[in-house]
């Protein structure tokens, strides 16, 4: 989370965050990051009635980079290292298991288990508590992050992730930050933080398990018209 005196900006995880956080902290001087990952029902009282800026992602390319990200890591984290049974699973099997969370059971109970009781600002920085509340909804894991990080009172400002580029200047220029010839070329010229590296994501998938991502995460899918392939 990045606090300035006009806006805040939510980092919704493997969706641009760390390329804007960064943007930011570089060239805004009164930004400042007072947390990671952490949820609009996080930011401090005093800039609570500041308006939200974020970004989204195409959920099928999400699923492909947080498992090609964790799946090199030495050491994944506890979600990763349960949806996947310690690496056995692949990447379909490890996605059919992080898309049934929405509909609680067993391996609900041991993600639960495994997390921290709060907010420890690493990592995915999703405490238990945080993610009890998928339990019976349905929604597909990113659907849920997104939810998370975004639902809330206020003005909220969020743009594609694919589109970053084009829309974070028009983003911030709409909440009166003012943004300058080094922060624009900056934005538009500088290489992409924290790439996952893997085949065009696509070809992951095939029709049945596409086809689940697209009802358990038609949430972000239909708000943000989000296409297979796009």
């Amino acid at each position: 989370m990045i606090v300035t005196g006009r806006f805040v900006f939510l980092h919704l995880h493997k969706s641009g965050g760390t390329f804007v956080n960064e943007c930011l902290l570089r060239f805004l001087p009164d930004a400042r990051q007072i947390g990671y990952h952490l949820p609009r029902s996080q930011i401090p009282p005093i800039y609570a009635h500041l308006p939200a800026l974020g970004l989204v992602r195409n959920p099928w390319s999400y699923y492909v980079s947080w498992y090609a990200f964790q799946a090199r890591r030495a050491q994944p984290n506890a979600l990763f290292h349960i949806m996947s049974e310690a690496g056995a699973r692949g990447f379909a099997g490890t996605l059919r298991n992080l898309l049934a969370l929405g509909s609680g059971g067993a391996l609900l109970d041991a993600i639960l288990a495994a997390l921290p009781g709060h907010y420890v600002n690493r990592g995915l920085n999703l405490p238990a508590p945080a993610l009890e509340p998928i339990r019976g909804s349905g929604l597909g894991f990113y659907s849920f992050l997104y939810r998370h990080l975004y639902e809330g009172p206020g003005l909220m400002h969020i743009g594609r992730m694919e589109r970053m580029r084009s829309e974070l200047v028009p983003m911030l220029v709409s909440v009166g930050q003012s943004v300058g010839a080094a922060m624009r070329r900056y934005i538009a010229e500088e290489p992409p933080r924290n790439v996952s590296e893997h085949a065009e994501y696509a070809s992951h998938y095939d029709a049945s398990l596409r086809d689940l991502v697209a009802q358990r995460d038609a949430l972000v899918i239909e708000r943000h018209g989000y296409r297979f392939g796009d």
